[in-house]
């Protein structure tokens, strides 16, 4: 699964440093992390929408498009898909409960 990941990851870094003129992501990238968080929140909420309808191919598209300008989120910031799978690897075998109760004591 890390594969898409990485190549993906890989695209938007190259990304960063194309014509806005000529890419989508470098035009994202252009107009600074507000306008790239905008569209995360449009894409999570699209995301809600086709879960709420049912449809399995619409929530499959959408929450695509939500990982997608998460990434490109991530990206901005600084940050790689892995940061966030080593963080669910953390994660991994602890309850949420007890998760929850870690961040509040931090």
């Amino acid at each position: 699964m890390s594969d898409v990941l990485d190549r993906l990851s890989e695209l938007l870094e190259q990304r960063k440093t194309a014509d806005p003129a000529s890419s989508y992501v470098a035009k994202l990238y252009a107009k600074g992390m507000d306008s790239i968080l905008k569209k995360v929140g449009e894409e999570a909420t699209e995301t809600l929408l086709a879960a709420k309808g049912g449809n399995k191919d619409e929530i499959i598209y959408e929450t695509a498009d939500l990982w997608f300008h998460t990434m490109v989120m991530l990206a901005q910031a600084g940050l790689k898909p892995q940061d966030v799978l080593d963080e669910l690897a953390r994660r991994e075998g602890l309850s949420g409960i007890a998760e929850k109760e870690q961040r509040s004591l931090k």
